[in-house]
């Protein structure tokens, strides 16, 4: 019999392996970001268009996730994180050789196809090595790695600065392929009797994408999560315009404005995704809420930060406040995936996540899109996270309408 506490020998190596992964993915996300300069100088396009750019690929993504956590629940995870990062790779590489702003939309969709798979996936195998007590900070961990890679994506507007803005597209799609080549070797399912068997292989397991649909929408708690995950959508805007904010209201370089937008940013995102791990996972022990307390606590100080951040108009305080809105906002982050392993039937995990990645993303692409527009109109830049604010305040309402269903 194995003892809940006890961790296969790959558990913290798997989810360093997946660091990597996440690493990779955020950084060819999100660097185009940083890149808006250089782009629209190759590529001519209003704010707007750029904003669809940013979206379309959060619209993709968030439409495909479902299916494909699905595909995670069904087939082998190692399997499906290993052909998404193929996928996504070689289309970063593709997107060094488009001229056109119809052509850089056509990548972004696909895009946002290749990478769908991806955080269900290894969320959900990260869950199947760790059942126990280091839950939350293992899946914390993993985030970790995915903000480090929104953080180095600065290095996008900064070689676009040297070089061309080809160059990084041309540099991270190489790497990304490589690094796939590296996980056919060495990655792993966790063992039968820690993780889960995949497909058909026992009839109590056997997975259907209709009835899993079904049992989740059913779930009066899921449907509350997903509203709760949605809301946090907006951060999106925070992500997608933070380095615009910067560059036009400091007059920064883009090569400055990316490095504050992202490199500081996310080194508070780090912080805080590990923090929020370590800490839920040790009050958890005393308080079996403590994976809803945590993020609830994180956004009663994330919504006064975010707001004073945007409109403060002195760049060190700006600096700080959207440094303390990422670290708490984060704690949200690090304990989503065990607070939906306390709701929603063990077979359906990598579908619920894909879910929750849609509402997520089609929010976020609308916020981000509108927020395109609303510069084109000439709306200050504050607008925009002041809104965020607000909605963060009542995400924090729908975590203690979250816990009141579970008691």
């Amino acid at each position: 019999m194995v003892r809940k506490t006890e961790l296969p020998s790959r558990a913290w190596a798997t989810v360093g392996l997946l660091c990597i992964v996440g690493c990779i993915n955020y950084l060819v996300r999100v660097m185009i970001t940083t890149m808006k300069g250089s782009i629209q100088e190759a590529i001519p396009m209003t704010d707007s268009q750029f904003g669809l750019l940013m979206s379309s690929f959060l619209w993709v993504y968030g439409l495909a996730s479902p299916f494909a956590g699905y595909l995670s629940d069904r087939f082998e995870r190692t399997k499906v994180i290993i052909v998404c990062l193929i996928a996504w790779s070689l289309t970063t590489w593709v997107t060094a050789y488009v001229d056109s702003f119809e052509g850089l939309l056509i990548t972004r969709i696909l895009m946002g196809v290749s990478e769908a798979c991806y955080i269900p996936a290894a969320l959900a195998l990260i869950t199947d090595y760790h059942r126990g007590p280091t839950r939350s900070f293992a899946n914390g961990l993993h985030l970790a790695g995915i903000m480090a890679g929104s953080g180095l994506s600065f290095l996008g507007g900064w070689l676009a600065d040297r070089h061309t803005w080809e160059t990084p597209f041309v540099l991270f799609g190489t790497i990304g392929v490589v690094y796939a080549i590296v996980l056919w070797f060495v990655l792993r399912e966790a063992p039968k009797e820690f993780g889960r068997q995949v497909g058909g292989e026992a009839k109590e397991m056997s997975v259907s994408f209709s009835a899993g649909v079904s049992a989740l929408i059913k779930n009066r708690t899921f449907v509350l999560l997903l509203v709760f995950w949605g809301g946090l959508g907006l951060s999106w805007v925070v992500v997608g315009w933070l380095p615009a904010f910067y560059k036009e209201t400091y007059k920064l370089t883009q090569g400055e404005a990316s490095i504050y937008a992202t490199m500081y940013l996310n080194t508070a995102t780090f912080i805080g995704v590990l923090a929020g791990g370590a800490i839920a996972d040790y009050w958890n022990r005393f308080n079996t809420k403590a994976r809803l307390w945590v993020p609830f606590l994180g956004l009663v100080i994330a919504a006064p930060s975010v707001y004073m951040a945007g409109t403060v108009g002195i760049l060190p305080f700006a600096i700080a406040g959207f440094m303390l809105y990422a670290m708490t906002l984060t704690f949200s982050d690090s304990n989503l995936m065990p607070v939906l392993c306390m709701i929603a039937d063990s077979k359906y995990l990598a579908t619920g996540y894909g879910f929750l990645n849609m509402i997520s993303c089609l929010v976020g692409g609308v916020g981000v899109y509108l927020g395109g527009v609303m510069l084109d109109m000439k709306f200050p830049f504050e607008y925009m996270f002041q809104g965020v604010a607000v909605f963060l305040g009542a995400c924090a309402l729908l975590l203690l309408a979250i816990k009141k269903s579970l008691s």
